[in-house]
């Protein structure tokens, strides 16, 4: 009976394994065999012989010799046909040898991992097929529908991949523009807030570098880190009003080293504001050198005590912004990935850290008063 145990053990891994396999593969295999599909319509109902009212007829076929079958009504056999239309520009194949009949695309699973985009290594980098499998068929017609450039088609389907955006998330940030709307300011707002018009609203909220004209670099950098950051939210403290002028519309100035309890711990929050149009307090850490990842898990710390304690009922959860030096943007993104609470990277500079042929620019402020 041992034996028969370890056999029956053995069988039910074997079983476990292949169920995961193919719903691993699900989506790859639906995606390969509808472009392939689509590929076969396209070159029949396009150029070729088929006429008016093929594709119903087909259908109808269809669910005649296959009762119970689902996602092969006309309109979805027309979205095939667009899906392979739309995509076969830019996917890089060997042509398959001798005619293009519909078993023989099938067979050689038209969509593949080893294809390569032409176009790709020009527009996006990071761009992985991985990525390009992971969504469903509903979410490439969503994308297909609304997004009419390839870079923001790739855009949608790596944060969709990555956010794992259901179909009306997805939807709702195509309505919102997001790929036009996004700014360079390294965060995770589309991941860590669930509405995403408030994630949206983050987005445009916030800029990736901001112009402190008011800092005396010099004095900056005469000192460590520590005594770095306390000059520099001084130098904002004493500027604070240029410093909402600077960071945005609809900021209220809460205070700074803004103490919070927690279990019988002192938080210092270095500035704390509150944005009207957000409805969420705003907390910014300075950091005068480069960013680091352990800052991420300080200002999370920093964001849960706000919403346990300081946040209102009737607010929405509290944002964090890290202001640094210095910012490595692609190791930011990496960083900040994972964290749940909504937190960006932004850099600050002074009007002496800019380029010569930019600081010529602007105005000299004792000439514009008298302008003034």
């Amino acid at each position: 009976m041992q034996v028969y145990g370890e056999a029956a053990k053995a069988i039910k891994d074997a079983i476990l394994r292949s169920q995961y396999h193919a719903a691993s593969f699900v989506n790859k295999e639906q995606l390969s065999l509808y472009y392939a599909i689509g590929k076969y319509v396209s070159k029949n109902s396009r150029k070729g012989f088929w006429g008016k009212g093929a594709i119903d007829s087909i259908s109808r076929l269809l669910h005649e010799e296959l009762p119970g079958l689902r996602g092969f009504s006309s309109s979805n056999i027309k979205n095939m046909r667009l899906f392979y239309e739309e995509w076969s520009d830019v996917i890089n194949r060997q042509p398959l040898a001798g005619d293009l009949d519909i078993p023989t695309v099938i067979a050689h699973n038209e969509i593949d991992e080893n294809l390569l985009l032409r176009k790709i290594g020009e527009s996006n980098d990071e761009f992985k097929w991985s990525d390009f499998f992971a969504i469903s068929f509903s979410h490439h017609l969503e994308i297909l529908s609304k997004a009419k450039t390839l870079d923001a088609r790739l855009f949608y389907i790596h944060e969709s991949a990555i956010r794992f955006w259901n179909k009306y998330t997805l939807r709702d940030y195509l309505k919102a523009d997001l790929y036009n709307h996004r700014g360079v300011l390294p965060n995770n707002f589309t991941s860590s807030i669930p509405n995403s018009n408030q994630a949206l609203k983050a987005v445009k909220t916030f800029k990736d570098e901001y112009l402190l004209d008011f800092i005396n670099i010099e004095e900056l950098d005469e000192y460590d880190d520590g005594i770095n950051e306390r000059v520099l939210e001084k130098a904002i403290v004493d500027n604070v009003k240029k410093f909402i002028m600077t960071f945005g519309q609809d900021f209220i100035f809460m205070g700074n080293q803004y103490r919070v309890e927690v279990s019988g711990e002192e938080l210092f929050v270095d500035l704390l504001f509150f944005n009207r149009e957000l409805n969420s307090l705003v907390a910014v850490e300075l950091k005068s050198g480069k960013f680091r990842s352990s800052y991420l898990g300080q200002l999370s710390v920093y964001l849960s005590a706000l919403d346990v304690n300081v946040k209102k009922s009737h607010e929405n959860p509290s944002i964090g912004i890290l202001l640094c030096r210095d910012i490595n943007h692609s190791f930011v993104e990496f960083a900040i990935r994972d964290y749940d609470k909504p937190m960006g990277v932004a850099t600050y500079r002074a009007t002496k850290d800019m380029p010569e042929r930019f600081r010529s620019a602007f105005p000299d402020i004792e000439e514009l008063k008298k302008l003034l």
